[in-house]
């Protein structure tokens, strides 16, 4: 088979940052990404309450730092500060010194006007910055008031168009982390409420169900759910709830460390690929 050669006219700096790969530190989930998160591509971990989301995306942060790459950390629910976030950081990298700790640049977002801010038009375009964190996206959206679902829907393909262009045009990583919640179903499949479902089912807090985009620009995404491995754990909730769709296929990988499984939601049955 012929040999495969980059394109000409590409800098020595274009080329490195093709094989860039941020890892998480966690082995299944670098596994599942092909050895870490690619630059230019989006990583959306979601799971229920509690999971470890947070602290994948600060161990993702880590890695950037370490090798000199700027970060821009946006929390969006309070749920990090400079104060908890270095001390995670350096947790995870003990050779870390205070001067790659300046590296991570923290931002707190709590609107959505704020966070559509937040594009390549930006000083991100004339940035550093090699990787972004958006912590809880999906808190702006829960909150805003009158928020109709066709409002809602129009933010969403503004977000999956910034993202687009921070991963096509700028090489940018991007980690974003939300949430499953639970809802409750009739047995003919029409929501109800605890006292009343039959069954519950795990769905996406921003979208009607794992197989939208909603706000993920396509074909350079990496779905990732986290659920834990307990006897109330919401493992047996999302089978339940995507083995509805023919189409919808999961890789999934058990992490010790974390006591959960980790999987990857994909729609073609092969490994090859792991995007959407």
């Amino acid at each position: 088979m012929a040999a495969s050669f980059p394109p000409l006219g590409r800098s020595a700096a274009d080329l490195i940052s093709i094989n860039k790969r941020f890892s998480s530190s966690c082995i299944p989930l670098d596994r599942l990404l092909g050895g870490g998160l690619p630059s230019g591509h989006v990583l959306e971990l979601s799971g229920p309450p509690g999971t470890a989301k947070e602290i994948l995306a600060t161990k993702f942060a880590s890695s950037a730092v370490s090798v000199n790459d700027q970060v821009l950390f946006v929390d969006m629910q309070n749920m990090a500060s400079p104060a908890t976030l270095h001390p995670e950081l350096r947790s995870k990298n003990l050779n870390l010194v205070d001067a790659s700790l300046e590296l991570v640049y923290y931002l707190t977002v709590f609107t959505l006007p704020d966070l559509l801010i937040i594009s390549p038009q930006s000083s991100l375009e004339s940035s550093q910055i090699r990787l972004v964190i958006l912590n809880s996206i999906w808190f702006p959206f829960q909150t805003a008031p009158g928020l109709t679902m066709s409002r809602r829907a129009t933010l969403l393909v503004r977000v999956k168009q910034v993202l687009a262009k921070l991963c096509s045009s700028l090489d940018i990583a991007v980690v974003t982390t939300t949430q499953l919640a639970t809802k409750f179903l009739n047995p003919d499949g029409t929501p109800t409420s605890f006292d009343s479902g039959s069954r519950a089912v795990l769905v996406p807090l921003l979208g009607k169900s794992v197989l939208a985009y909603n706000y993920l620009p396509p074909h350079r995404t990496y779905r990732v759910l986290i659920v834990p491995e307990t006897r109330t754990s919401g493992f047996d909730l999302f089978v339940n709830f995507t083995s509805q769709f023919k189409e919808l296929y999961i890789f999934s990988e058990f992490c010790a460390y974390f006591r959960a499984q980790i999987m990857i939601v994909r729609t073609s049955p092969s490994k090859s690929h792991m995007k959407w």
